[in-house]
């Protein structure tokens, strides 16, 4: 299904740096993390723990979509929502930008 480019534009995405991760106890694989967008911070959570320890995400600047409908796991709001590959094996792994650049800057 083709989406317009205007469509497009509507989707708030950013690059955000994780300040804090840690597993939701409870859970099997999900990662709580506070991500820093340079004006605002917001908690993601994302069912990773199966390719990443929660340690190893902070300090890293991921891209993430900041506008999508929030939603609980486990009784934990999820404010934003890291962008991820997934390949045909089932290997994971979180998109990064290939240079640094600031907290909150725009992916367009």
């Amino acid at each position: 299904m083709e989406i317009s480019f205007l469509e497009f534009q509507k989707l708030d995405m950013r690059v955000g740096k994780v300040v804090e991760a840690n597993q939701i106890p409870g859970s099997r694989n999900l990662i709580r993390m506070i991500v820093d967008f340079g004006t605002e911070k917001r908690q993601a959570v994302a069912g990773l723990l199966q390719w990443y320890k929660p340690e190893d995400l902070v300090e890293k600047k991921y891209a993430f979509i900041l506008n999508l409908q929030r939603r609980k796991f486990m009784g934990v709001e999820s404010q934003c929502m890291i962008l991820a590959g997934e390949d045909d094996k089932g290997n994971v792994v979180c998109l990064q930008p290939e240079k640094d650049i600031e907290e909150g800057s725009k992916i367009h």
